[in-house]
């Protein structure tokens, strides 16, 4: 019935090309835009600081450590090891850095936003410390792994990663930004919400973690990605106000077609693999700066 007819699905060719690049390629996009967005969106608040980023506050870190003890140590020399085994060591980094950070902060003083920031900043140290004495060791190859993995990518996973990356990060926002109302109640501060009824102390748990989980899921599949987390949410404050209760489904859509829209900007130039931070970067500087101007004028 289909003879002669010109079918996607038809085409042994062009079933690989869609099912092994396009909706991995669009997937991950999506996941990477959406969890660095909210999870940002969330942090900003949940610590008081609007330079709250995963990257700045060690959670990004921690999955780059893990990628670079992967990448530098021979471990990952195979494309199975690569395609699979990378994912799962930033996975675990990522989460573990959280773990690291929620233990200091404690200690530090009650896991305030102020404890996590400075946490995250031992962290990151750390961990850029420890990348830089790995690349003395480390071969030709294994740099460029690893290199390539800091400035992000779309393209490295495969469908099978994507959809359970899809799954997990879908699971997750759906939990984070159904909370947009008890992060307005820490505007007024953490007494105000108490007396609004939230437990102040448990919310900041609960929501740094689902973040880790958002952020460790967005760097396993493509990378470490900047800038996505501090412009999406600033952008939207700055234009629609603070309602945590738009601003963080906002975040989740217009991160998603951020990425997207980098998917575009990136095909222009045909076969080259462009670096996503270096591409986000670039389209977000000025769209940032136009921002910060706009929200100056009133």
């Amino acid at each position: 019935m289909l003879k002669g007819l010109p079918s996607l699905l038809s085409d042994p060719v062009e079933q690989q090309i869609l099912f092994r690049l396009r909706i991995p390629l669009v997937l991950t996009a999506l996941i990477v835009g959406s969890s660095l967005a909210v999870s940002a969106a969330t942090l900003q608040v949940l610590l008081k600081n609007p330079l709250a980023d995963p990257g700045i506050i060690g959670i990004s870190s921690g999955a780059s450590l893990s990628a670079a003890l992967f990448l530098l140590t021979g471990i990952g020399t195979t494309n199975i090891g690569l395609t699979y085994g990378l994912p799962i060591a930033c996975f675990v980094g990522a989460l573990s850095s959280t773990l690291v950070i929620y233990v200091l902060s404690a200690k530090y003083n009650r896991l305030s936003g102020t404890g996590v920031i400075l946490a995250g900043i031992a962290i990151s140290t750390l961990a850029g410390a420890v990348i830089a004495w790995l690349y003395f060791f480390s071969d030709a190859q294994s740099l460029r792994n690893l290199t390539f993995w800091l400035m992000g990518s779309l393209h490295q996973a495969d469908l099978s990663l994507s959809v359970v990356g899809f799954v997990i990060s879908t699971l997750t926002l759906s939990l984070t930004v159904t909370k947009g109302k008890q992060l307005n109640w820490l505007y007024f501060g953490n007494r105000s919400a108490q007396l609004a009824g939230l437990d102040v102390t448990k919310f900041f748990k609960t929501q740094l973690l689902l973040c880790a989980v958002l952020v460790a899921v967005a760097v396993s599949l493509a990378g470490s990605i900047a800038f996505v987390g501090l412009l999406v949410p600033h952008l939207l404050r700055n234009l629609f106000g603070h309602d945590n209760r738009f601003i963080l489904p906002a975040s989740a859509i217009w991160g998603g077609v951020l990425m997207l829209f980098v998917i575009v900007v990136s095909d222009w130039f045909g076969g080259v693999a462009v670096p996503v931070s270096m591409l986000t970067a670039t389209i977000g500087g000025p769209l940032f700066l136009y921002s910060l101007l706009k929200y100056a004028s009133r």
